[in-house]
């Protein structure tokens, strides 16, 4: 740290220009990427001409259709560079905001050096585990179709690192991108709010098409690369439709590296946040984001790195996740359907996705043009902006979903069946376009739930708390309803599409089921889009507040921040939902790999024998656990900051008139070591406790005549945590939402406004909510989806 910053000796602080100190000597870049910039340009182009020829000869060996994939996935990562520099072009705006963006950036890229170096210890650690459990088990399936046991242990360990890698890269794109972008969007704001508007939505919108072009790309890959390399379909080989169980271990390093990300991340972030609030502002009664306050960098570094990194690893797993589990499902359907060609089943996820890219680059675009000049409030409501974009790529995805179907699910085995499946994609498209609905209705202060919680404020600090309380409660409803719906219908819609198997029985329902969850993450990239939105318009508010802009910026920065809570809030229950419907998919494939493994039906497991049931009352407990510890971690490391922005203000009671400056590093050394050792704990219980339940239930199994008895314990733990999960990650990402805008409404003038009583327990409300939105809440819906993909993986452990 400079030691004329640290001891004040720059003159009177308001008089000077706001400098800050850095929180590392110089900025951190991860060693591939040093690499690359090493290479000479002409040697790179070579390098990298020949790689894209690799994967195109790879993709013509395989597929027409993955050539297509592969086509349109290159294409949106020409598009995401040319929104990176679009975004890069923009200013920087004045000294002492590039400063502070600095300053933000540096801690950021030091904790994810950190952090990710940590959680990739961990994954080579369970690679080597997975390994050897694959080397000394029982013969399977694949193993039968001529895959020997060597080779399915390296098969298995190298797709679980492939997938934690790509998840790492995914994070650390949403990082890079969030903290340059941030004071660009401050600078625009001193412009115009569309225009900070457009750049924060094109930051936002680079990440998302790096990361869903990422995840469809690394599995068509992966898949192209298993077909060649195993000579798939030749004779004595294995079939296609044994193919997709071999990328189970790319969806389990995706859940692994996201599940810590979010831990770690959210941890640091709602830690620094809480700290920053109780004492700046209930205790000092300084604004948010004010520089007098100690803890202000580490805050805004927490959103780059909870929820811009984490998001990212977030949604990269969600696809990936979905689109493996209806890969297996499409294969087991087209091979108890004998269908001739079951490509189309089993590539039609790749398909749907690609298209993602396409419709929801068309939305990205379609927010332009500057309308408003000046610095002034805007004049459009933000969200009602975003909406449009979020209207125009549903429709897109509507008509593409129907050309998908048509082109990929139509056979002459039943030639509707292409129109059924097309209706549950539509199902799905309608049960995110709900999902997106019902959070905004739970968590925007437009509507009454928030302005009732604001109003609750003005009675105390209990009141607001029970009714935040009562209100996440109450959000739990409609979404359960639409889930039920959809699940219900979509699998109706697919058992009646005319596909049967050998013995005339209806086969489609579960695909259906795969299609209605492909369709409702048809447009995942422009909710990440929005989703990314959200935490870059926070840190551009945060730098205007402490830059000490005009007032008239900070109500536009106010705005946008208002309108990214909302998003933020809204992309959560969107995963929520993607999660439920993926769960159920990932689970009806674990059931098919036990039978495979087995080599016995495995097709229902009854939670009225007594073992079965408590399984699923501990896979209940462990939602409950998880939460706890994760919040209690948020706890912790936010006594530490208390402490220290307290010790601060007493001993440099200069800070207060602005003669001294405040040691913002120490705040972010506090919060960074916190948060990783911090994160090892939930993250732990996550990944042990099916591999002990179903280990110690196997060998009761075994003294008590129950061969499968391990298996179907872990299946009613799978069912008990899902459902939990679902409802108990409703409750806490709706109720924090809601917590935070109804301090943003109140901080709009309404109820006494800021500093007043009002306003303090509305601050105390958030800062109960902070641990429960950005923390146990996402790190819940991915607790799900890698309980499925871990139990998957590890099925030879429960026989």
């Amino acid at each position: 740290m400079d030691e004329d910053m640290e001891g004040g000796n720059l003159g009177p602080y308001q008089d000077r220009p706001r400098t800050f100190p850095i929180m590392r000597s110089k900025p951190y870049t991860p060693w591939i990427f040093r690499v690359l910039m090493g290479i000479n340009v002409r040697v790179l182009f070579v390098i990298l001409l020949l790689a894209f020829g690799a994967i195109f000869y790879i993709g013509a060996s395989t597929s027409p259709i993955i050539l297509f994939v592969f086509s349109v996935c290159i294409i949106s990562f020409l598009l995401s560079i040319y929104l990176a520099r679009w975004v890069l072009s923009k200013d920087e705006g004045p000294p002492e905001m590039a400063q502070i963006s600095d300053a933000i950036r540096d801690g950021a890229e030091g904790f994810f050096r950190t952090q990710y170096g940590t959680i990739s210890k961990m994954a080579l650690l369970l690679a080597l585990v997975i390994f050897c459990i694959y080397l000394f088990r029982n013969t399977t399936h694949q193993e039968s179709s001529g895959l020997g046991r060597w080779t399915s242990a390296y098969v298995t360990a190298a797709a679980f690192l492939l997938g934690a890698l790509c998840s790492g890269i995914a994070g650390y794109v949403g990082m890079w991108v969030s903290v340059r972008a941030n004071v660009r969007v401050s600078s625009a704001a001193r412009r115009s709010a569309r225009e900070a508007l457009q750049v924060a939505v094109r930051a936002g919108g680079f990440s998302a098409l790096v990361v869903v072009g990422m995840a469809v790309i690394g599995v068509a890959i992966l898949y192209a690369t298993f077909y060649v390399w195993l000579g798939v379909d030749s004779p004595g080989s294995m079939k296609v439709t044994d193919l997709p169980l071999l990328l189970v271990g790319y969806g389990f390093g995706a859940s692994f590296v996201a599940l810590f990300a979010q831990l770690g991340g959210g941890i640091y972030t709602k830690a620094a946040d809480v700290g920053a609030d109780l004492v700046g502002k209930v205790e000092q009664g300084i604004p948010e984001d004010d520089p007098r306050n100690p803890a202000v960098i580490a805050d805004l570094v927490g959103d780059n790195v909870g929820d811009c990194a984490a998001r990212g690893a977030d949604l990269f797993e969600s696809i990936a996740a979905e689109i493996i589990s209806a890969m297996i499902i499409g294969a087991t359907m087209a091979e108890r359907c004998k269908i001739e060609d079951p490509t189309g089943f089993i590539l039609f996820p790749l398909v749907v996705h690609s298209f993602d890219l396409v419709v929801s680059s068309v939305g990205i675009f379609s927010i332009r043009g500057t309308r408003d000049s000046g610095v002034k409030a805007p004049t459009e409501d933000p969200m009602a902006i975003l909406q449009k974009g979020y209207s125009v790529t549903i429709v897109l995805a509507v008509l593409t979903f129907g050309a998908s179907t048509r082109w990929m699910l139509h056979t002459e085995q039943a030639p509707s069946a292409w129109l059924h499946f097309a209706l549950c994609g539509l199902v799905g498209i309608m049960t995110a376009y709900a999902f997106v609905w019902i959070t905004k209705y739970y968590t925007d202060y437009k509507h009454e739930p928030v302005r009732t919680l604001a109003l609750a404020s003005s009675t105390g600090h209990g009141t607001n708390i029970i009714a935040g309380v009562s209100l996440g409660m109450e959000s739990t409803a409609l979404p359960v309803l639409v889930i039920s719906i959809a699940l219900v219908s979509s699998f109706w819609l697919g058992q009646t599409s005319g596909l049967v198997d050998e013995a005339g029985n209806p086969t489609g329902g579960l695909f259906g089921t795969a299609v209605a969850t492909m369709g409702m993450l048809s447009t995942a990239a422009y909710v990440l889009t929005m989703d990314m939105f959200g935490p870059i318009a926070d840190n551009a508010g945060g730098i205007v507040e402490m830059s000490q802009q005009p007032e008239s910026v900070r109500e536009i920065t106010d705005v946008l921040d208002a309108v990214g809570n909302t998003t933020k809030a809204t992309t959560k229950g969107f995963a929520i939902g993607s999660a439920a419907l993926a769960s159920f998919l990932l689970f009806s494939a674990y059931m098919d790999e036990v039978a495979a493994f087995a080599h016995i039906p495995f097709k229902q497991v009854d939670i009225a024998t007594p073992e079965v049931y408590v399984a699923g009352l501990l896979g209940s407990m462990l939602v409950f656990l998880f939460s706890a510890w994760a919040c209690s971690a948020v706890g912790r490391t936010a006594q530490e900051v208390v402490n220290e922005v307290r010790r601060q203000f007493i001993e440099r009671p200069g800070i207060m008139d602005y003669r001294e400056k405040p040691d913002y590093g120490r705040c972010v050394a506090i919060v960074a070591s916190a948060s990783l050792r911090e994160m090892i704990k939930p993250g732990a219980l996550a990944i042990v406790s099916p591999l002990v339940v179903g280990f110690l239930f196997k060998i009761l199994g075994y003294y008590t005549g129950q061969p499968l008895l391990g298996a179907k314990a872990v299946a009613a733990m799978l069912m008990f945590a899902t459902a939990t999960g679902i409802l108990m990650a409703l409750f806490l990402n709706t109720s924090g939402g809601a917590w935070d805008n109804a301090k943003k409404f109140i901080e709009t003038g309404a109820l006494g406004g800021k500093g007043s009583e009002c306003h303090k327990a509305a601050i105390t409300g958030d800062t109960v909510g902070d641990p429960f939105k950005d923390t146990a809440g996402p790190s819940l819906h991915v607790l799900i989806k890698m309980l499925a993909t871990i139990t998957l993986v590890m099925v030879p452990i429960f026989l």
